[in-house]
């Protein structure tokens, strides 16, 4: 019996995506809940899954298209004809647990290298890579979860493949003309394994990629922030001293008790929320003429993943507690580097905080995520010195900065809601007795 596979329902902000990469080629057995093919969308990567235990029997769209919810993207034929009897150089179905899902990349291992085992599991942007540059997975250390190949993993091995012995070089990137043989009094010498440097001297290359989808949008937003709000940037300066307190204090207690460690984050969503709570206005967002007051917080906390920016939201963090917001927040980065993030995770949001300083960032002016009206960016922690009671110490400071639509939020409100948060950080104890 054949079955058709679909497309999944997207939310109603997302319209269409783009076949990435199927998993699979015809001929080929797959069992039921199986990654069959990625499908990007302008927020997030998903993987479709086998439909039944079957083998696929032909591919309607092929990388590179777009398609739209519930659309055939394959037929499988379900109960079909095992992976033996499949075409002359399919890769044969792997043994082990039939639950286990599979993500191979577009090339199957070798046989010597997989034989008495299973084929690595690799992340959708890291097969990519993969494929663009030819590579066996099976020749490629994973430090994700189970071994798991990461987009970090194949660039490493990528770096280290010229200098390692026994390992594929790269495509060649050039033509590469015949050289003749050593003159017999010169010792032998093997050619440089990047071919690509024998191009003629003052060669220079360019290459042309299309946009991913998420990179496309991230763009058109941040032009529409630009374009259709009156953005200004408030900064203030905070004292870390008594939140590295109280983490070093309590470090070793809270992770033992949560399983989880307590970083700076949780401090800053409590500290934000408060805030709002005081200024319901930057809380609140632009509907043409109107104003929408929001009387919940959905916190959006940027992450830097392989494929770019996401902002996954933490729904009604003033009903969180500090380690559920910590876990939450781990659990999205971990799900940000291999491209698990759900697309409901990633809309809403009233207010988003993103913090630079994770990569040296001292100070810089963020900008507005669309319909928000408010983003606080947060810096890295330096030392400087400042004056206490008239006396010169060395404090560990932070920049922060607070981007807001000019158009509903006053330059008042904008200082007093900064001056809440520094507050609030700078005395702990506030934010839990609620002055």
């Amino acid at each position: 019996m054949a079955t058709m596979i679909k497309v999944p329902p997207f939310p109603e902000s997302v319209t269409e995506g783009t076949v990435v990469s199927w998993h699979r080629q015809p001929g080929e057995r797959v069992r039921r809940d199986e990654p069959l093919v990625d499908v990007e969308t302008d927020k997030v990567m998903f993987e479709v899954p086998a439909p039944a235990d079957g083998v696929l029997e032909k591919i309607l769209v092929q990388a590179g298209e777009t398609v739209t919810a519930g659309q055939d993207l394959g037929v499988l034929a379900e109960g079909g004809a095992d992976a033996a009897t499949a075409p002359s150089g399919a890769a044969p179905s792997r043994t082990g647990s039939a639950t286990e899902p599979v993500t191979e990349a577009a090339p199957a291992p070798r046989a010597e290298d997989t034989a008495g085992g299973e084929p690595p599991v690799v992340s959708p942007s890291a097969r990519r890579l993969i494929a663009e540059h030819g590579l066996d997975p099976a020749r490629i250390e994973g430090s994700g979860r189970g071994g798991r190949i990461l987009k970090e993993d194949v660039l490493r091995y990528l770096e280290e493949a010229p200098s390692s012995p026994g390992t594929a070089a790269a495509p060649v990137a050039a033509p590469v003309t015949a050289q003749p043989p050593p003159s017999p009094a010169a010792p032998a010498v093997p050619p440089p394994v990047d071919v690509a440097t024998e191009a003629p001297a003052g060669e220079r290359e360019e290459r042309r990629v299309p946009m991913t989808r998420l990179r496309a949008r991230i763009a058109e937003r941040l032009v529409e922030a630009q374009h259709t709000a009156a953005i200004l940037t408030t900064f203030n300066e905070v004292d870390m001293g008594s939140v590295m307190d109280l983490r070093r204090r309590y470090r070793e207690a809270f992770e033992k008790t949560h399983g989880v460690r307590l970083g700076f984050m949780s401090f800053f969503v409590k500290a934000s929320v408060e805030a709002l709570r005081r200024f319901p206005v930057v809380n609140a967002s632009v509907d043409g003429t109107d104003i929408v007051y929001h009387d919940y917080y959905d916190i959006g906390v940027a992450i830097g993943a392989p494929r770019g920016l996401v902002v996954p939201v933490l729904r009604d963090a003033d009903r969180l507690s500090m380690a559920q917001i910590e876990q939450r927040i781990n659990d999205y980065a971990a799900r940000a580097k291999d491209g698990k993030l759900k697309l409901e995770e990633l809309s809403g949001g009233t207010f988003t905080i993103t913090n630079g300083g994770v990569f040296g960032s001292l100070l810089s002016t963020p900008i507005l995520n669309p319909p928000q009206s408010a983003i606080l960016g947060m810096h890295k922690i330096q030392e400087r010195p400042v004056v206490r009671d008239g006396e010169i110490v060395v404090r560990p400071m932070m920049y922060l900065a607070l981007s807001y639509d000019h158009r509903l939020i006053d330059g008042r409100e904008a200082v007093q809601f900064l001056v809440t948060i520094k507050d609030m950080l700078e005395d702990p104890a506030r934010m839990f007795i609620g002055i």
